[in-house]
Protein backbone atom coordinates (compact mmCIF):
# COMPACT_ATOMS: atom_id res chain seq x y z
CA UNK A 1 0.00 0.00 0.00
CA UNK A 2 1.92 3.44 -1.16
CA UNK A 3 1.81 6.45 1.62
CA UNK A 4 1.08 9.60 -0.24
CA UNK A 5 4.18 11.58 -0.21
CA UNK A 6 3.78 15.40 0.40
CA UNK A 7 4.86 17.95 -2.17
CA UNK A 8 6.48 20.82 -0.51
CA UNK A 9 8.75 23.73 -1.75
CA UNK A 10 11.09 25.76 -0.01
CA UNK A 11 8.19 28.71 0.01
CA UNK A 12 6.82 26.01 2.42
CA UNK A 13 9.41 25.77 4.17
CA UNK A 14 9.47 29.78 5.28
CA UNK A 15 5.66 30.22 5.47
CA UNK A 16 5.64 27.46 7.98
CA UNK A 17 8.53 28.73 9.97
CA UNK A 18 6.64 32.15 10.52
CA UNK A 19 3.39 30.12 11.54
CA UNK A 20 5.09 28.07 14.11
CA UNK A 21 8.12 30.36 15.45
CA UNK A 22 8.08 33.47 17.29
CA UNK A 23 9.68 36.45 14.77
CA UNK A 24 13.10 36.61 16.77
CA UNK A 25 13.25 33.02 16.02
CA UNK A 26 13.19 32.96 12.43
CA UNK A 27 16.06 33.82 11.65
CA UNK A 28 17.60 31.30 13.85
CA UNK A 29 15.14 28.34 12.51
CA UNK A 30 15.91 29.23 9.13
CA UNK A 31 19.57 28.86 9.88
CA UNK A 32 18.96 25.42 11.37
CA UNK A 33 17.33 24.10 8.50
CA UNK A 34 19.62 25.51 5.95
CA UNK A 35 21.99 22.30 7.66
CA UNK A 36 20.17 20.25 6.00
CA UNK A 37 20.44 19.48 2.55
CA UNK A 38 24.16 20.56 2.15
CA UNK A 39 25.50 16.92 2.13
CA UNK A 40 25.03 14.72 -1.19
CA UNK A 41 23.58 12.36 0.93
CA UNK A 42 20.70 14.54 2.03
CA UNK A 43 17.55 13.70 0.17
CA UNK A 44 14.23 15.33 -0.47
CA UNK A 45 15.64 18.66 1.47
CA UNK A 46 12.34 20.75 1.54
CA UNK A 47 10.29 18.03 2.69
CA UNK A 48 12.67 16.59 5.06
CA UNK A 49 12.62 20.48 6.11
CA UNK A 50 8.82 20.80 6.43
CA UNK A 51 9.11 17.62 8.72
CA UNK A 52 11.39 19.03 11.19
CA UNK A 53 9.19 21.84 11.70
CA UNK A 54 6.52 19.52 12.56
CA UNK A 55 8.10 17.80 14.80
CA UNK A 56 9.79 20.54 16.55
CA UNK A 57 6.39 22.20 17.36
CA UNK A 58 8.33 26.00 17.17
CA UNK A 59 10.84 25.28 19.28
CA UNK A 60 14.25 25.84 18.56
CA UNK A 61 15.81 23.21 20.51
CA UNK A 62 13.89 20.42 19.33
CA UNK A 63 14.53 21.64 15.69
CA UNK A 64 17.95 21.12 16.62
CA UNK A 65 17.39 17.81 17.96
CA UNK A 66 15.14 16.62 14.79
CA UNK A 67 18.06 18.07 12.56
CA UNK A 68 20.63 15.79 13.87
CA UNK A 69 17.72 12.58 13.79
CA UNK A 70 17.65 13.36 10.21
CA UNK A 71 21.67 13.41 9.78
CA UNK A 72 21.05 9.70 11.13
CA UNK A 73 18.51 8.80 9.22
CA UNK A 74 15.83 11.24 7.72
CA UNK A 75 13.35 8.47 6.98
CA UNK A 76 12.75 8.50 10.58
CA UNK A 77 12.13 12.03 10.47
CA UNK A 78 9.88 11.81 7.97
CA UNK A 79 7.86 8.73 9.18
CA UNK A 80 7.43 10.42 12.50
CA UNK A 81 6.10 13.55 11.03
CA UNK A 82 3.97 12.35 8.36
CA UNK A 83 3.23 8.92 9.31
CA UNK A 84 3.28 8.86 12.92
CA UNK A 85 0.34 6.40 13.66
CA UNK A 86 1.40 3.93 10.78
CA UNK A 87 4.75 3.27 12.55
CA UNK A 88 3.86 3.47 15.52
CA UNK A 89 0.68 1.16 15.88
CA UNK A 90 0.49 -0.68 12.42
CA UNK A 91 2.30 -4.45 12.74
CA UNK A 92 5.34 -4.73 9.76
CA UNK A 93 4.44 -8.15 9.17
CA UNK A 94 0.51 -7.15 9.65
CA UNK A 95 -2.00 -9.09 7.49
CA UNK A 96 -4.75 -6.46 7.64
CA UNK A 97 -4.74 -4.43 4.79
CA UNK A 98 -7.88 -1.98 6.00
CA UNK A 99 -6.47 -1.44 9.14
CA UNK A 100 -2.99 -0.45 7.37
CA UNK A 101 -4.70 1.75 4.63
CA UNK A 102 -7.41 3.39 7.92
CA UNK A 103 -3.62 4.03 9.67
CA UNK A 104 -2.45 6.08 6.32
CA UNK A 105 -5.54 7.58 5.60
CA UNK A 106 -6.02 9.13 8.92
CA UNK A 107 -2.05 10.10 9.35
CA UNK A 108 -2.57 11.94 6.10
CA UNK A 109 -5.55 13.68 6.92
CA UNK A 110 -3.78 15.16 10.41
CA UNK A 111 -0.90 15.82 8.21
CA UNK A 112 -2.87 17.84 5.14
CA UNK A 113 -4.19 19.66 8.26
CA UNK A 114 -1.52 20.47 10.11
CA UNK A 115 0.59 21.38 6.52
CA UNK A 116 -2.68 23.51 5.20
CA UNK A 117 -3.36 25.79 8.12
CA UNK A 118 -2.64 29.39 7.78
Amino acid sequence: MPQPAPQVTQADVERIVRREFRPEDHAAALDVLAAYGTKSWHNEPARVRVALLKLARGNLQKLRQQLAAAGTDYRDVLSMAEYPSYFTQVSPGGRDPAARQQAIDADWRQYRRWFEQP
